[in-house]
């Protein structure tokens, strides 16, 4: 049988796992595909690089767009990132009959849907296990083991270098912008980390996840997003002292007003498994009402771990290249004319627990005058612990709230940070309790 020619799209760090992967275990990947794969073209702007990383047997060239319609490549690699020039490939590579592997999350987060729509139009697959999560296969757990089941919710740690910054934060009481420049120092964060600790990777992955999970259009742009940049150092110790971990988390979750879609720090109860992954480790968190929360753990980045994901969707397109493209597993999990454009929940809408950090004067009578504003709005209280940090300064009063819509929130911290004995503006992390 003719082997699978493959044509890859960037040799970088990503580019160049996959071809190792794809030399190293190539009699294993045949065992499992059933026929022959081989790396047979790559373009990539260094070609010196290329060679290094492709070898000696490999077509090599500078032009993506060479690769996207060579008429022996019948599966297109897509590793450059980003959302120009690579939904100009994909589009040629898909009009040119060409099945697409991708590990590009914003490229689908923005544009998946067209994307999804030319694939079906022409026939072909487009594969993205290794857009989200890196090697953990949530993508093949949401599209095919967990197809018995209505989804409720999806929480994620999907972005290594926050959960880095966080881990850090918490194990040495060190500063968000110290620790920063050590993730730099690492490797584990960019030159500009805005990408990652701003939430924007995150949200593109959950993005992903959601429209797998509940049948939905990619919605990016409709996705919350909250970073860890302006996190303080006491926040993270006071949650620990009330028994939980901060994790910036995506969370996705189908309500009877429409679906969650948001990315933000978030207190987790210590006793979670996920509120222990730590480092740059990921974890996905899935409530099927069949199966109840199962877990997905493992590296969500890195050369290998991302190609194994790569690779794997190679072997899935080969298994299916001579199926007929009405029977394949859907691109977004349900079948096209299924999808339903369900309402995006605004933040100001979600149903949340809440840890409020507020500076107060130290006086008789400034938390009666607090916990009256929060009933005002129907929000009753969890737990309360008082911080004196010394006579003359305000007292940190620490609130933990029971789940309340966020607009009550909102309505109840600007009445707070009108009171006279309140210094400054209240600090707000949502709390989430995921037990099922």
């Amino acid at each position: 049988m003719k082997p699978i020619h493959v044509g890859l799209i960037g040799a970088g760090t990503v580019g160049g796992g996959t071809a190792t992967v794809l030399k190293r275990n190539a009699a294993e990947i045949s065992r499992r595909a059933g026929r022959e794969i081989r790396l047979f073209m790559a373009a990539d702007r260094d070609l010196v690089r290329a060679r290094e990383v492709c070898g000696d047997d490999v077509l090599l060239v500078d032009d993506a767009f060479a690769v996207a319609t060579h008429p022996e490549v019948d599966i297109v690699v897509e590793l450059i990132g980003g959302d120009t020039v690579a939904k100009e490939v994909v589009l040629k590579a898909i009009e040119h009959g060409k099945h697409v592997v991708t590990a590009n999350k914003k490229l689908l987060a923005i544009h998946g849907n067209e994307i999804f729509a030319k694939a079906q139009e022409k026939g072909v697959t487009v594969a993205f296990e290794a857009a989200v999560a890196g090697g953990i296969p949530i993508i093949k757990a949401l599209r095919e083991g967990l197809s018995a089941n209505h989804i409720e919710w999806i929480a994620g740690i999907i972005n290594g270098t926050s959960n880095f910054i966080l881990t850090e934060m918490r194990e040495q009481g060190s500063d968000f912008a110290d620790v920063l420049k050590e993730a730099q120092r690492l490797g584990y964060a960019e030159a500009d980390p805005t990408f990652d600790v701003e939430g924007h990777d995150a949200g593109h992955k959950l993005t992903i996840m959601a429209a797998l999970a509940f049948g939905i259009p990619m919605q990016f742009d409709k996705c919350y997003l909250e970073g860890i940049s302006r996190l303080d150092g006491r926040d993270i110790k006071y949650a620990e002292e009330l028994g939980y971990r901060v994790k910036l988390l995506g969370l996705t979750r189908r309500t009877d007003k429409g679906v969650e879609l948001r990315v933000h720090p978030t207190l987790i109860p210590e006793g979670r498994l996920i509120a222990n992954v730590n480092g740059v480790m990921n974890a996905v968190l899935v409530k099927g009402d069949a199966v109840g929360p199962t877990l997905y753990y493992g590296a969500g980045a890195g050369a290998l771990p991302t190609a194994s994901a790569v690779v794997a969707d190679i072997v899935d397109v080969t298994r299916l290249a001579t199926a007929d493209p009405e029977h394949r597993v859907p691109h977004l999990a349900f079948q096209p004319d299924q999808l339903q454009d369900l309402t995006i929940l605004p933040i100001a809408e979600v149903v949340s627990s809440y840890y409020l950090r507020i500076e107060a004067a130290d006086r008789t009578g400034v938390l009666a005058d607090i916990t009256r504003l929060l009933a005002e709005q129907g929000i009753s209280i969890e737990a309360v612990i008082q911080k004196g940090v010394n006579p003359a300064a305000p007292a940190e009063v620490v609130l933990l709230t029971h789940r309340v819509e966020e607009k009550k929130v909102d309505a109840a911290i600007a009445a707070i940070e009108a009171l006279e004995s309140v210094a400054g503006k209240v600090v707000r992390i949502r709390m989430e309790e995921l037990n099922g």
